[in-house]
């Protein structure tokens, strides 16, 4: 379905279940979806991290989008990500999402090669330009190592290459400025580009930015419980902020799963996808919990720890 100008609400950034052999299993994907819809999710994002975009071939990639967009049916927009390190290949997977029917396309500043923020603004505005899709910037410095700054993401949707924002920095008073700069909580419609969605991606900190002003949240944990998601927002659009504080309290110790892998054994990346993916296997939603190669897979131990999490959350294990 057309976006809303600007994207508002819970926008999961949707995992993608593999099978025995690691090829993507549809048939999960498609429950994972519905599970999500089902949820009151305002969008979904295809091809995000937490997605594993960075794990799958072209091939996958396609199956996985292909599926979503199905499954979604016009019910909520896909937003598909289209991270890859250059401009080109960028492009390749942004004209792809868009053959696949996605809705908008997201994309990362290049990364690998150092690049100054005068090159950064080409690449975003020369994908924009290449395929006719509203593009949202995604601020991951921690893995692409540029974090974007507040000038540059106000001239670039200043002049209509972006449509928003999914800031995934970590920088929380980084956020709030930016919320500032484009009109802030109560100012959104008299201020710079109001057509501009700013989204967090800091899953344990959404009542707070909500009430700074961000338009709505991208959250890994929302697989999981997205319902919670969605009250935590309805609660914070109804200005019961305490309400909020108390689905966002449940949330930070739900999200708490993700540290169920030993830190001696494995890298925070596959205890966290590893957790993500358990939990919703234990839910009966997924088949195969298994991560993609070369991530490690929770062991018995720590799929108990998630289970122990899940059951303290008040969502109920069917395996």
């Amino acid at each position: 379905m057309p976006l809303t100008a600007p994207l508002r609400g819970v926008v999961p950034p949707v995992c993608t279940p593999l099978d025995a052999t690691g090829e993507v299993d549809t048939a999960s994907l498609s429950r994972l979806v519905e599970h999500l819809i089902g949820g009151g999710v305002h969008g979904l994002f295809a091809l995000g991290s937490t997605s594993e975009v960075a794990y799958l071939t072209d091939t996958q990639r396609r199956t996985a989008l292909d599926t979503v967009v199905r499954t979604a049916a016009g019910r909520v927009p896909v937003l598909a990500g289209v991270i890859d390190t250059t401009t080109p290949r960028v492009i390749d997977h942004a004209r792809v999402a868009a053959e696949a029917g996605a809705d908008a396309i997201v994309a990362t500043a290049p990364f690998y090669t150092r690049t100054h923020p005068k090159e950064i603004a080409g690449h975003f505005r020369r994908i924009r330009s290449s395929v006719d899709l509203p593009l949202f910037a995604y601020d991951l410095p921690v893995s692409v190592h540029t974090k974007l700054s507040a000038s540059l993401v106000h001239a670039l949707a200043e002049d209509g290459t972006l449509a928003g924002l999914k800031d995934s920095s970590g920088d929380e008073g980084g956020l709030r400025r930016l919320i500032v700069e484009f009109g802030g909580r109560d100012g959104r419609a008299e201020g710079p580009a109001p057509r501009f969605s700013i989204l967090t991606g800091s899953e344990l900190t959404v009542d707070a930015a909500l009430l700074a002003g961000a338009d709505g949240v991208v959250p890994g944990i929302g697989n999981v419980d997205p319902a919670a998601y969605v009250r935590l927002y309805e609660a914070a659009r109804a200005g019961d902020w305490a309400l909020a504080a108390k689905e966002q309290e449940r949330l930070v110790e739900l999200f708490a799963l993700v540290d169920a892998g030993p830190d001696a054994d494995m890298g925070r990346s596959s205890s966290a996808l590893g957790a993500f993916k358990g939990a919703l296997k234990l839910l009966g939603l997924i088949d195969c919990g298994d991560t993609a190669f070369p991530q490690i897979q929770l062991d018995t131990r720590s799929l108990a720890l998630v289970d122990q999490r899940l059951r303290a959350a008040g969502l109920t294990p069917v395996r």
